[in-house]
């Protein structure tokens, strides 16, 4: 972002809700509700789900297909707005999003609900890249930080209200209805969007890169190998227990599929965690891995081991984003040293992944989950964003699209590994102990906790 020179310091920019940018404002800020709405939701609905459609092996598929899906069309997405704008790629993400939020809530199978969820990680992914392509394009220099940070308070409603609000439409009108009813609140966010996607823009086109990251086909192949094989992985290792040998050409060809195109998302020597950019980079992947792996199995946890009702077990993801938010306002309060704050951030995120194995302890209640979760959640707080103010000041100017892309990828595939991993762990020893299962999801992810613990130092530039 481009900061006011002293000689316009007396300008007073546009205000995003003002009349030049309202409608704009308004209806971005309503497609990342009704994106984050259904995020925050999914988690908490699922058991519901996969009791209905008899689809407890495919619960982590679940999560898995859809973060895979939007993976590659933030790729794709993201090079087809930076050459042809980013109308197209907005309104096919808004048509393939609806589209996957009705198919869900039609879905008679499993398998058909998870390919509900593939078409919806397209749609959302292109969206969200598109947005803010949209926002560099539509609004001047210096309202972009208020936008921005806009989006993210549209992420903390949602966030509170989003799964205790599934939990009670799951229990009353069926949690089919949770997918329903977002799809006609698209309608005028899309009506007060259309405006925006006229607008030309305010700011001159900058030079593209030349990089290895900004060939398109490249890019494209690299970002698709990216996701068939993390897919092909996961369902590989998901069938090892009952098909051994299937499953285990499956893992080795998703490994292999996998290793060709992820090192062309990320800078050199990502992924042996270089100091500097690299291993910040890798830091996002690192914390959305121990986090996400655990939170989407809390439900679960509570609802077969301590009986909480759907509703009841989504109060802990709720205040959990609590202390996210909390964690991310105080680390604006002054300037830090952001590698620190890395580390203490998944400190805590350790400890609060811990902490949720209290739940097993006999005599304990479910509810010790909850200052479990909103310890996790003030460690993504203060992490996740020093993370990104780090790898941004780190990375060159015609390079940060690309950083910016590839810390997305880390945390999508991060993310959707160890949601897969956690999902195939409860397939194999979950079904009729989801205890041990839980407690084993536990260890893995505390370990992946530890190793951001001891790696975050090397963010530090080389002297």
């Amino acid at each position: 972002m481009t900061a006011p020179k002293t000689a316009d310091a007396p300008y007073e920019s546009p205000r995003i809700f003002g009349p030049e940018y309202r409608t704009a404002s308004l209806g971005i800020l309503l497609v990342v509700t009704l994106i984050a709405f259904e995020g925050m939701s999914v988690g908490t609905v699922m058991p519901a789900v996969s009791k209905d459609l008899d689809a407890l092996d495919l619960y982590g598929v679940s999560f898995s297909a859809f973060l895979i899906a939007g993976l590659l069309a933030n790729v794709v997405a993201g090079l087809w707005s930076d050459r042809r704008g980013h109308a197209w790629p907005f309104l096919l993400g808004v048509g393939l999003f609806t589209a996957g939020m009705a198919l869900a809530g039609a879905a008679g199978s499993k398998e058909l609900f998870i390919v509900a969820r593939v078409v919806q990680g397209l749609g959302g992914g292109a969206v969200i890249v598109a947005i803010y392509v949209m926002i560099a394009r539509v609004y001047v220099p210096a309202t972009r930080p208020r936008v921005f940070a806009a989006l993210s308070a549209a992420w903390v409603l949602p966030a509170l209200v989003g799964p205790g609000l599934t939990g009670l439409i799951a229990e009353t009108a069926g949690w089919r209805w949770v997918f329903y009813g977002i799809v006609p609140l698209v309608v005028p966010a899309l009506v007060m969007l259309l405006p925006a996607l006229r607008i030309g823009g305010h700011s001159p086109t900058p030079t593209p890169s030349t990089g290895p990251r900004s060939r398109p086909l490249a890019m494209t192949l690299a970002a698709t190998a990216t996701a068939c094989g993390a897919g092909v992985l996961l369902y590989g290792v998901s069938h090892l227990h009952d098909t051994p040998v299937p499953g285990g050409i499956a893992t080795a060809a998703g490994l292999a599929v996998l290793a060709a195109g992820l090192p062309k998302l990320l800078p050199p020597r990502a992924l042996r965690f270089g100091r500097g950019l690299p291993t910040t980079i890798m830091m996002r992947g690192v914390l959305a891995s121990a986090f996400f792996g655990v939170n989407s199995f809390i439900p679960l946890l509570l609802t077969e081991v301590h009986r909480f009702s759907v509703a009841e077990a989504g109060v802990a993801l709720t205040l959990g984003a609590l202390g996210w938010t909390t964690g991310s306002y105080l680390q604006t309060r002054r300037s830090y040293d952001r590698p620190l704050l890395v580390r203490i951030g998944a400190a805590a995120i350790t400890t609060g992944i811990l902490m949720t194995l209290l739940t097993l302890v006999p005599g304990v209640s479910g509810w010790v989950t909850v200052p479990a979760w909103v310890v996790a959640g003030f460690g993504m707080g203060i992490g996740m964003t020093s993370v990104n103010v780090t790898a941004m000041r780190q990375s060159p100017d015609a390079e940060q699209g690309a950083n910016s892309a590839a810390l997305q990828v880390v945390d999508t595939l991060g993310s959707a590994i160890t949601i897969g991993a956690g999902g195939v762990l409860i397939n194999l020893i979950g079904h009729d102990d989801i205890a041990t299962g839980y407690t084993t999801i536990v260890a893995l992810m505390a370990c992946i906790g530890i190793f951001g613990v001891i790696v975050a130092r090397r963010m530090r530039d080389i002297p």
